[in-house]
């Protein structure tokens, strides 16, 4: 069977994706010694290589040694060994697609057990209610720490290419850092990077602008972007439209759309709009208007496990379709698609009411696959939520060990 979905995407780039099938990011959390990649994230994209994406995106590769999203995420600075990289990237690429890794800085979204800093853009924290205490408080970045985090993405996109890698794509969504300089409810600066939504699209055009500057022109860049936050009075649609408009005259290539943040947590299929939860691809109603003045091609990520609404995503007008839990479930399913057949399993859904421990819990379900496709096992999607998020919390605790102890003995401060 042939569609469009086989059919080949051309970048402004020059790049050629061989499908508009793409693994989304989802973070791993493996990092081997060092906060390196190792042998067994090379295997489990070893893996996804080989079951027909066009485009594999990595999990988020921090830019910043002393700021990550969880204990076990993987490194890319000035500092870190470039064959751990090439190593990955060469798995990657095995099955004749593109890889493309996705660099990322956590900002405020950093558990308060970790050490090293937490920033954002005002010293607003996250607000989970109860599970508030999870995260640090932050500090307001001065205008040198927001120089200098500019210039470690550059380094960092600058380094992935070195290291083989077809692609960057710079991560401003899911409440991240620079999802945090969007948003209005939670950047209050009054300065240059806040106010108008132009102050606070100020640092990821900066990003854009340093890290094109610094790659080759046949090298890709990425931008993903919230369609919405998900949160009255937060970062919207129409503001996700005008950022696009402002990213089309900078050599990006793909406008990734995804939603939500760990306050609000759309990206695990738990939003506050309850038309959406329903919906098989959450952001789809949303990215079907901004298809339609977008200068710039799109991708869409969410809650996509058929063929049927895979087809339907592209026959709105967007240009890649985006599966994170599908795949990590079933890697080889565009193979399977290409066939004519579907999954024969599906993640085990996560139904608490507590929404911040429901998301929590369908992460570690899905990081409980991926381990197991690494290992060279098959999936287990029924594995209880409650044992999976048991499970993370054990690994996580030991990786924790090992990383404070590789920041104080190994790393230089910034």
């Amino acid at each position: 069977m042939t569609s469009e979905l086989f059919s080949p995407l051309t970048l402004r780039s020059g790049q050629v994706l061989k499908n508009r099938i793409a693994k989304a990011a989802m973070e791993e959390n493996m990092a081997g010694d060092g906060q390196l990649p190792d042998r067994d994230l090379l295997s489990l994209y070893r893996r996804w290589a080989a079951g027909g994406t066009g485009l594999l995106i990595t999990g988020n590769v921090m830019v910043h040694a002393e700021a990550l999203t969880g204990p076990a995420g993987v490194v890319l600075d000035a500092h870190a060994p470039l064959e751990p990289f090439a190593e990955w990237a060469k798995a990657g690429k095995s099955g004749g697609g593109a890889i493309w890794m996705q660099i990322n800085h956590p900002g405020r979204q950093v558990a308060s057990d970790m050490p090293g800093v937490v920033w954002g853009p005002t010293d607003i924290g996250v607000s989970l209610g109860k599970h508030s205490s999870r995260f640090g408080r932050p500090t307001a970045m001065t205008a040198q720490q927001i120089a200098d985090t500019v210039t470690r993405y550059a380094v960092t996109a600058r380094r992935a290419e070195e290291a083989g890698f077809d692609g960057v794509e710079i991560h401003a969504a899911h409440g991240y850092l620079l999802s945090q300089f969007l948003s209005p409810l939670v950047n209050k600066r009054t300065d240059r990077w806040g106010g108008s939504l132009e102050n606070r699209a100020r640092m990821l055009l900066d990003i854009v602008r340093a890290v094109r500057a610094t790659v080759s022109s046949s090298f890709a860049v990425a931008v993903k972007l919230n369609s919405a936050d998900f949160q009255r009075g937060g970062f919207g649609a129409d503001d996700a439209r005008q950022v696009i408009e402002m990213l089309a005259p900078l050599g990006v290539d793909l406008v990734e759309l995804s939603g939500g943040s760990y306050e609000s947590p759309a990206m695990t299929g738990r939003p506050a709009d309850d038309r959406t939860q329903a919906r098989e691809a959450y952001f789809l109603d949303l990215a079907e208007d901004l298809v339609t003045t977008s200068p710039l091609p799109l991708m869409l990520t969410g809650g996509i496990t058929r063929r049927a609404t895979a087809e339907r995503v592209l026959d709105s007008g967007v240009s890649v379709v985006g599966m994170g839990t599908a795949l990590a479930v079933t890697p080889d399913l565009p193979e399977r698609w290409r066939q004519g057949r579907e999954a024969d399993r599906a993640m085990r859904p996560v139904t608490w009411s507590d929404k911040a421990l429901a998301s929590a819990a369908s992460m570690a379900q899905v990081r409980h696959q991926m381990r197991r496709l690494a290992r060279g096992g098959t999936t287990r999607p029924g594995t209880h939520p409650a044992i999976a998020l048991l499970s993370e919390h054990r690994k996580q605790r030991r990786a924790l060990r090992g990383y404070r102890a590789w920041l104080s003995k190994s790393r230089p401060t910034a």
